[in-house]
C-alpha cells in the first residue's frame, strides 16, 4: 500500500486531535484519500472529530456521485456533511454569469462580453461551488477549533498540480490543507479502493472515463466528453449546456463547442441556433479585435478617459455587437461614452477618498 504523505505541522495537529474534514466528490482520488487518511489517523491514535464533506454541484453531478460518497461514509463509519452554494448549483452559476455579462455590457461596465463558462485559469466553479461552501460550513460547525481540510489532489493528475505541496496553511487561521496522497499514482489509487472492498464510481469502469467530476467538465479531454454524451442521464444537461452556448456564443471549452460532440441529441432548431451562434461568435471576435489593448478592461478600470478616436471606435464596436445579440445597450456614441467614463472615474475617486 502506498504511503501517506505528511508534514510536521500536520503531525502536530493530528497529535492535538484537531478536526479532520475529508472532502469527497465521488471521484476516485477523494475516495482513496479518505480511506488512506482514516488508516493513518488510526495509526496515529487520533481521537478528534472526523467527517466527510461533499459539495453538491446540482444538475451537473453524476447520478452516482452522492451515493458513492454515502457508501464511503457508511464504510468508514463517518458522518457525511453535504453543502451547496446558496444561489444554486454550477449550471445555474454559468447561466446567471451570462445574464450578468449581458447587463454589464449593456450599461458599459465592461469593454467586451465576458464568457459565461469557467476556465482552467478562472475556476470559479471550484472556488464558489466547492471551496467556499465547504470552508464556511466547517468554520460554522467547528467554530474556534483547528481544522485539517483533506483533499485528494495528486501531482500526477496534471501539470497544474505537479507542484502541489503535501500541506499548506489556508488563509483562514484555523485551517490547514492536507494532501495525503499527493505522491500517489493512479494505480495506487485504484489499488487502495479495491483493497477496501468498495468500488469506484461507475464512470471509470462502466462509462470509460478517466476522471469524474461534473458530467461535462471544463478540464475534461475529448474522450471523456464523448463518453459523457453516451450516457442517457447526461442528455438533458447536455442540451441545456448547448442552449447556453447558443445564447452566449461562447464555446464550452475555448474553441471546442460541446454541441459538436453529439449533434444527434439536439433538435433541428437547437442545431440551427448553434450554427447561428458560431457565426455570431466569429463576428463578435472580429469586432472586439479592433479595440486597442490600452482600451481593454483591467483591474481598476477605467484608469483614464478615452480619446475622441477611441470613444468613436468603442461606440462603433458596441453598436455592432449590440446589433448581433439584440441588446438594448447604452453608450453608443462618442458623447455618451465620454460621459459614462467620467461618471465611473468620479465614482472611483469618491470611493478612494473615503
Amino acid at each position: 500500500m502506498a504511503k501517506v504523505a505528511s508534514t510536521p505541522e500536520i503531525d502536530a495537529l493530528v497529535a492535538a486531535n484537531a478536526v479532520v474534514a475529508i472532502g469527497v466528490s465521488g471521484g476516485k482520488d477523494s475516495q482513496a484519500a479518505a480511506l488512506a487518511t482514516m488508516r493513518h489517523l488510526d495509526r496515529m491514535w487520533h481521537t478528534g472529530p472526523r467527517v466527510l464533506i461533499h459539495a453538491d454541484l446540482g444538475v451537473v453531478e453524476w447520478n452516482d456521485s452522492y451515493p458513492t460518497c454515502q457508501r464511503l461514509a457508511d464504510h468508514l463509519g463517518l458522518d457525511l456533511i453535504t453543502v451547496q452554494r446558496k444561489a444554486g448549483g454550477l449550471m445555474e452559476r454559468w447561466e446567471s454569469r451570462w445574464r450578468s455579462s449581458v447587463t454589464r455590457y449593456q450599461e458599459l461596465s465592461t469593454v467586451t462580453l465576458v464568457p459565461c463558462w469557467s476556465t482552467p485559469a478562472m475556476r470559479f466553479c471550484t472556488s464558489e461551488t466547492k471551496t467556499h461552501p465547504i470552508t464556511s460550513e466547517l468554520r460554522r460547525r467547528f467554530k474556534g477549533q483547528q481544522i485539517i481540510n483533506v483533499t485528494g489532489v495528486r501531482r500526477a493528475e496534471s501539470r497544474g498540480r505537479a507542484k502541489a505541496t503535501v500541506a499548506s496553511p489556508d488563509r483562514h487561521e484555523s485551517f490547514w490543507n492536507w494532501r495525503p496522497i499527493v505522491e500517489w499514482s493512479v494505480e495506487d489509487v485504484f489499488s487502495c479502493i479495491d483493497a477496501s472492498g468498495l468500488t469506484p464510481h461507475p464512470a471509470y469502469r462502466e462509462f470509460g472515463m478517466s476522471r469524474v467530476s461534473c458530467r461535462f467538465c471544463i478540464m475534461s479531454n475529448l474522450a471523456d466528453l464523448s463518453a459523457a454524451t453516451a450516457q442517457p442521464e447526461a442528455h438533458d444537461l447536455y442540451r441545456r449546456m448547448v442552449d447556453l452556448e447558443a445564447d452566449s456564443s461562447f464555446a464550452f471549452q475555448g474553441s471546442r463547442w460541446l454541441g459538436d460532440l453529439a449533434p444527434h441529441l439536439l433538435s433541428n432548431d437547437a442545431r440551427a441556433r448553434l450554427d447561428a451562434a458560431k457565426a455570431r461568435a466569429a463576428a463578435r471576435v472580429s469586432a472586439e479585435q479592433r479595440i486597442t489593448p490600452g482600451m481593454l478592461y483591467v483591474k481598476g478600470w477605467p484608469t483614464r478617459m478615452l480619446t475622441d478616436d477611441e470613444a468613436d471606435l468603442l461606440a462603433e464596436v458596441r453598436a455592432e455587437i449590440s446589433g448581433l445579440f439584440g441588446f438594448r445597450s447604452d453608450c453608443l456614441s462618442r458623447e455618451s461614452i465620454h460621459e459614462r467614463y467620467a461618471d465611473l472615474m468620479s465614482r472611483k475617486e469618491a470611493r478612494h477618498a473615503r
